[in-house]
This record gives C-alpha cells, sequence and structure tokens, in this order.
C-alpha cells in the first residue's frame, strides 16, 4: 500500500473533490493551487477537504495516479494480444501519446518535475500507477509475439522502452519545452509510423 493510499479517507464527496482539485492544479499548477480554490472548485467545505486529504502534497498525488490509472486501464481494454505487431504497436503509440501531450499529462510531468527534490514520491507513485503498467502490458505482448514468431528474441523490457521513446521523437522535446502547444494529425502519424517502421527494423523476425 502506498503513502497516499494510508493517508486518504474515501467519503461520499471523494469524486467531487478530486474533479475540483484536477481543475485547479491544471490552471494553477502544484504551487499556485490554494486550498480554497480546490474547495471552491469541488463545492465543498476546506474541512471536508481535509478529511479526505490532510495535505494538498496527497491530493496532487491522488488526482494525478487516478488519471494516470484511467489512462493506462482504457490502453490495455483496447489491446488485443493475438494482433501483429504492426497493428499492436500503432494502437499502443496512439494511447501513449494522447496522454503524454495532453493538457493534463504535460502539466503532470512537469508538476513531478518541480516538486522531484521535495516529494519525491510524486514521480514514482505516478509512474508506478500508470507508465509502468503499460510497459509490463508491452513486455507481456512482445513475449507473445516472439513466440509466434513475430519479433526477435531479444531484451523485451528495453525493446518496449526504446519503442516509447522512438514515440516521443519531435513531439516531445517541442512540447515541453514550449516550442509547440498542439500537433497536427499528420505530424503525429508520420512520428508513429517512423517509430514503428524503426522498431520492427530492429525487432521485426
Amino acid at each position: 500500500m502506498t503513502a497516499t493510499a494510508e493517508k486518504v479517507r474515501r467519503g461520499r464527496k471523494f469524486d467531487q473533490v478530486l474533479e475540483g482539485a484536477k481543475q485547479v492544479f491544471l490552471s494553477d499548477g502544484f504551487e499556485g493551487a490554494s486550498v480554497d480554490d480546490i474547495a471552491r472548485a469541488a463545492g465543498v467545505s476546506k474541512a471536508t477537504l481535509y478529511s479526505y486529504f490532510p495535505d494538498k502534497r496527497l491530493l496532487f498525488m491522488k488526482v494525478a495516479t487516478s488519471q494516470c490509472e484511467m489512462q493506462a486501464e482504457e490502453a490495455l481494454q483496447t489491446l488485443d494480444m493475438s494482433h501483429p505487431p504492426r497493428v499492436v504497436l500503432r494502437q499502443v503509440a496512439r494511447q501513449f501519446l494522447g496522454f503524454i501531450l495532453s493538457d493534463f499529462g504535460s502539466s503532470i510531468f512537469r508538476i513531478c518535475v518541480a516538486e522531484a527534490d521535495r516529494f519525491p514520491e510524486l514521480g514514482r507513485e505516478f509512474y508506478a500507477s500508470g507508465p509502468q503498467t503499460v510497459h509490463d502490458a508491452v513486455v507481456c505482448y512482445l513475449q507473445l509475439a516472439r513466440d509466434r514468431g513475430e519479433i526477435r528474441d531479444c531484451d523485451l523490457s528495453l525493446a518496449a522502452d526504446q519503442f516509447a521513446e522512438l514515440c516521443k521523437a519531435d513531439l516531445w522535446p517541442k512540447l515541453i519545452f514550449g516550442i509547440r502547444t498542439s500537433f497536427e494529425e499528420s505530424e503525429i502519424s508520420r512520428v508513429i509510423d517512423g517509430a514503428i517502421d524503426t522498431f520492427m527494423a530492429r525487432y521485426g523476425a
């Protein structure tokens, strides 16, 4: 059990508090978000908010991990392990980029990095709640693809990580450094096509 789960108490307005907090964190960031603003956005009293979350850090962590868990679950539900690599890798890439290029995904990344020194568990729990889950699912798929003779025998964990990095080429650096705020569908498709071609050239049987 994580430190977050140990200290957070659920109640009738729990989801309401999370939704209000999500809106404020996205708008103002972790540092700029006030408890008063979060309570107002959630439509609850500060006493109710504090009864669920003793401090703002725990609230932010729960917002981040809940959103990431939801994205990971959606990704896994669409993953058909019986399909060939090019089909499944395209599904994975779409889900992955859809999240990290979203306003919420990029904001969560920036906040985790900004707060890493003071709250190192933020990044760890965020990673475990989604990216690690998806990584493990991709490794599982690659094992099946290898057994079917579609993928070469290799370090599958490294291969999964390399595919994720290939999907971020060109797009992620421009987004995170503020060069671009959005991308056309053709730009995203170009990167995904290149990632799949490069991956299959290296690992395809």
